[in-house]
């Protein structure tokens, strides 16, 4: 890891990095587009190896699922889920109907709505991502969605794992498509003879997938563009170093450009960790990408206090933020920009990738500045409705008239003077 002092950081530090665009992507979706599901089968065959008669998972097929799992493993999916779900459900308290007169005769009103049909991708890859699909699907189930969808590529044996068509069933997924990259994406997005199109696709995926998102975006709506998944860790003397080490490597075990950043007031504690890294990589299964990624963004910021670490995490906004120091609960109201927090020594970042209940669909790239991650906020829609009385209109119809003329849109004032005349 590299070793800076904060007052050597350099300004691209905090920077957006600005995604790739890739040509061939765009392709993609305009042969989707035109040719359905015949695009989607050669662009599987082509990138996947894999040619496929039917996209989509027979029923069978996730009954048949349940005899290649271990009973440990298929709890554990069903445990985690349960967790996303009580916080999920939770959060859904929190929006409601109502209806509020703002003046009198004039009745404004909410009406919480879910979106009709969502479109999750899972990756495959080198890994079932099992708690992707959760961390998307669960919070949809809990607001309302009425169709899941969710395509995954074909890299087990010609179809999805089977991990994830248990975990798609724990959670009561409609359709499972046996499609990834980015005509996946396309066909989400636009539907083909056999994929109906969705109303929002969310869902992490390689740089293939994202830039297919930013191409669809408008036509459906996405959660947002996520870049290399970040880690950062704020640490003082009091911090145990094994554990800092396991937390940066588990991040960077992810993807060879996952950014692991330990920020400390501490050289000794610093010079430790760096130290655990090298012992820990060494029994790592994944220490190839792992170790990768820390040689090539790894980085140590050496701070004199927490008044600067903290106005590091705060400009950087990292995907996930840990605080391991002596007295975490004094700093917590000054931490404002992060995808999510993970308070005290105990509090691994990678539960939070599984089974303590907070969603893992997270913001990177300094985006926590402006947003969240995903929720059932992601799912649902604050549609407003407007009631007036006559007793209203004349309370408000002086004001919205006045203000119509400034902008000089004459039809929006006449619209509303002959209601009041």
């Amino acid at each position: 890891m590299r070793f800076v002092r904060v007052t050597e950081l350099e300004e691209d530090f905090f920077a957006y990095e600005e995604l790739e665009e890739i040509a061939a992507v765009r392709e993609i979706i305009r042969a989707v587009r035109r040719h359905g599901d015949e695009a989607v089968k050669r662009y599987t065959s082509e990138f996947d190896g894999v040619a496929l008669e039917e996209l989509n998972v027979e029923p069978s097929e996730v009954e048949e699922a349940y005899c290649e799992i271990d009973e440990g493993v298929i709890a554990a999916i069903e445990h985690a889920a349960r967790n996303i779900r009580r916080f999920a459900e939770r959060q859904l308290e929190q929006f409601e109907d109502f209806e509020y007169e703002v003046a009198p005769g004039v009745f404004a009103r909410q009406k919480i709505t879910p979106i009709e049909r969502i479109g999750v991708y899972v990756p495959g890859g080198r890994f079932p991502l099992v708690s992707s699909l959760l961390m998307c699907a669960v919070p949809a189930r809990v607001a309302g969605v009425k169709e899941v969808v969710v395509c995954s590529p074909p890299s087990h044996r010609r179809s999805v794992h089977p991990a994830i068509l248990i975990a798609a069933d724990v959670v009561g997924v409609d359709e499972i498509y046996r499609v990834g990259g980015a005509q996946a994406i396309a066909a989400m997005a636009y539907g083909t003879q056999t994929i109906r199109k969705v109303d929002k696709i969310v869902g992490p995926g390689n740089k293939y997938v994202v830039s297919a998102k930013r191409e669809v975006w408008g036509v459906v709506g996405i959660d947002f563009l996520a870049g290399p998944t970040e880690i950062m860790i704020i640490a003082d003397k009091t911090a145990d170093p094994k554990t800092i080490a396991a937390d940066l490597l588990a991040q960077a075990e992810h993807d060879v450009e996952a950014i692991p950043i330990l920020v400390t007031t501490s050289l000794e504690l610093a010079e430790e960790v760096q130290k655990e890294i090298e012992l820990q990589l060494r029994e790592l299964v994944t220490r190839d990408t792992a170790g990768a990624s820390i040689q090539r963004n790894g980085m140590v910021i050496l701070v004199n206090d927490m008044q600067e670490a903290i106005h590091v995490a705060n400009e950087k906004a990292p995907e996930h933020l840990s605080l391991q120091v002596g007295r975490p609960q004094d700093h917590l109201a000054e931490l404002r920009n992060y995808g999510s927090l993970f308070v005290g020594g105990y509090s691994a970042e990678a539960l939070g990738d599984y089974s303590g209940g907070i969603n893992h669909t997270l913001p990177t790239n300094g985006c926590a500045r402006y947003t969240a991650g995903l929720s059932v906020k992601d799912f649902i829609r604050l549609q407003t409705i407007l009631e007036v009385t006559k007793e209203g209109l004349m309370v408000i119809g002086p004001t919205a008239k006045t203000l119509a003329e400034i902008e000089g849109l004459d039809g929006h004032a006449k619209s509303i003077a002959m209601r009041m005349a």
